[in-house]
């Protein structure tokens, strides 16, 4: 079982085994933690089709909701101000700038075995 983490290490923990499972899926992550004024993405990766901006979120218990349901309209619309600022500063991003945009959330919490468990939701909202 793992030692209890601060909020701070849990996120950080969860957006590490998030990197592994998409790249498990055959994504390419380009980038980790971008922030700007408007906020912060913490996975930018590339499928075959598309440049993907993933959310990752964290819940020990779904008592209150899902993780995924944290990822509200305020939070959406972050998220994507976020992925424009990302594309039109990033030179790296240019290459990818033809390609369309995915919104991904990636779900953790923690399982049974102490592991975490990771629910993806693909194309979770859109622009």
């Amino acid at each position: 079982m793992w030692p209890k983490l601060g909020p701070t290490n849990t996120g950080k923990r969860a957006e590490q085994a998030a990197c592994r499972y998409l790249q498990k899926h055959k994504l390419k992550i380009i980038a980790k933690n971008y922030s700007c004024r408007f906020g912060e993405i913490d996975i930018v990766c590339l499928s075959d089709q598309h440049l993907v901006f993933v959310e990752v979120r964290y819940r020990r218990t779904a008592h209150y909701g899902s993780a995924a349901e944290t990822v509200n309209f305020a939070k959406q619309q972050r998220i994507i101000l976020t992925a424009r600022h990302y594309l039109s500063c990033n030179a790296g991003a240019k290459q990818y700038s033809e390609l369309p945009c995915r919104f991904d959330v990636i779900e953790a919490s923690p399982g049974n075995s102490g592991e975490l468990q990771l629910n993806w939701l693909p194309n979770a909202f859109q622009e």
